[in-house]
């Protein structure tokens, strides 16, 4: 009997052990750790709230308190700007158990303390995220280089510390196209902005979110192909750059 216990708890104890990793591994994005430091602040006003997390001790309070002014300053433009109907409740969390700098999924935000602690002053990469939660695309995007293009002309239109963190469009060159996303793509889209559709951002993004998005946009909108927008913005890449 002595032995077949043995035998039963050996069988049974790495079975425990799958089951608590797969329970993890089916933590949703938004189900956040609360073990360890946690210090949680909730402050809603203008039909807004704002949910925020700090895990990291260590986090300097002036960068706190910006990245919450931060908040305040720009989501509800961009809310009012792109998409009325975008989520009114965020959640903000700064700790580790996202690395990279930052991520967004079903209205939380995590940023990674690492980050944000070497860099006080990229207050704006909320704004990216922020933009992601304003546009709510779902996971089949076509063209899915606009995704993180407009996320980042986001960046570029509303942001309040760019200049100070170094933070900028990254100048054209020849060897770029607008499927490197990001700063490539957002500089593109501040020239076709600016040269042909001073709307289009906002009409690519409502497509994108209603699921209407289809490449003949482009031509309908400016009376050119993306292509053929690309080559004339090549030749002449020049954009007024924001005040």
């Amino acid at each position: 009997m002595k032995l077949k216990f043995k035998l039963l708890l050996i069988l049974f104890i790495p079975l425990l052990s799958a089951i608590k990793l797969n329970a993890q591994n089916q933590r949703r994005w938004e189900d956040i750790d609360t073990t360890g430091y946690y210090k949680k602040e909730q402050i809603s006003k203008d039909g807004f709230t704002l949910i925020f997390i700090n895990k990291d001790p260590n986090l300097n309070a002036a960068t706190a308190n910006s990245l919450k002014d931060a908040f305040w300053k720009v989501y509800p433009k961009m809310v009012k700007h792109f998409n009325k109907k975008a989520m009114h409740t965020i959640t903000m969390m700064i700790g580790t158990e996202y690395r990279g700098v930052a991520a967004t999924l079903n209205g939380v935000v995590k940023i990674d303390q690492e980050w944000i602690r070497k860099n006080p002053q990229d207050i704006d990469l909320l704004t990216h995220e922020l933009m992601h939660v304003v546009q709510t695309y779902g996971y089949n995007v076509p063209d899915n280089w606009l995704t993180d293009g407009i996320a980042d002309y986001g960046r570029y239109a509303f942001g309040i510390n760019n200049a100070a963190s170094g933070w900028s469009l990254t100048p054209f060159q020849q060897s770029h196209s607008y499927k490197n996303s990001y700063r490539i793509a957002a500089r593109f889209l501040v020239w076709v902005e600016q040269h042909k559709d001073k709307s289009i951002v906002k009409a690519l993004d409502k497509a994108l979110r209603e699921g209407k998005y289809q490449p003949i946009i482009w031509e309908r909108l400016t009376g050119k192909s993306l292509d053929a927008l690309w080559q004339e913005y090549a030749a002449n890449p020049s954009i007024k750059e924001r005040a």
